[in-house]
């Protein structure tokens, strides 16, 4: 039964990986708003890492990737226990070091050759979703190191909930305008953000499109 579950779950490793993503930016809001207090967007985070290094167990650098995610866990855990608050910047840095890698790896089977299939397609938009929430967290590690990088009518800090908020806004290119980036280092992050989203629909569209019509040609 066992192997049977696990043969499944590696057959449709990114689409776990997808929903899991999709989870953590549908989910937490409604959470949040319906127990007050509670706030689900930690675990949800620590979640998506497991599924992204799952994603990533064959490649080689995988015990790096493994090596990050426990880290990553050892100081939360420590956080939480001890209530060493440095501890939390430090577990968000490996938490991004460790979803770069993974999604580097989901990229590589998104765009390499063969057939087109549905995992195919999901790695592609696993890919997409987990650039906004590494973005996201690189910029609430940035106002944390420097206050006040981001600013607006109503801004009174920048909390990781807003960050996911400001991160898909400038990766979708909405630009509501709520939240600003007010320092240069800001800036030039959303800048890359927006470009290399735009970037990375392009070169995904033209590659899905020739690896298809090699496909349809056979």
């Amino acid at each position: 039964m066992l192997t049977a579950v696990l043969d499944s779950y590696r057959a449709h490793r990114f689409a776990w990986l997808f929903f899991s993503l999709l989870l953590t930016l549908g989910a937490h809001p409604a959470l949040e708003a319906l127990v007050p207090g509670f706030n689900p967007l930690e675990l949800l985070l620590a979640v998506n890492l497991v599924a992204a290094l799952a994603s990533a167990a064959h490649e080689r650098w995988f015990r790096v990737l493994l090596l990050l995610g426990i880290a990553f866990v050892v100081t939360r855990g420590i956080r939480a226990v001890l209530g060493v608050e440095v501890l939390l910047p430090i577990s968000e840095v490996l938490w991004v070091l460790a979803s770069l890698l993974a999604t580097v790896a989901t990229a590589r089977h998104a765009l390499r050759a063969g057939v087109i299939d549905a995992e195919r397609i999901f790695a592609a938009l696993a890919v997409y979703l987990l650039t906004g929430l590494i973005f996201a967290i690189c910029y609430w590690l940035l106002d944390q190191t420097w206050p006040a990088s981001f600013g607006g009518a109503s801004a009174s800090g920048l909390d990781l909930a807003r960050a996911i908020y400001f991160s898909f806004v400038t990766l979708a290119t909405v630009g509501y305008g709520d939240v600003i980036p007010a320092s240069d280092s800001a800036r030039g992050l959303a800048i890359l953000e927006a470009v290399g989203g735009q970037m990375y629909l392009t070169v995904l569209v033209a590659r899905l499109v020739s690896l298809y019509s090699k496909q349809v040609d056979k």
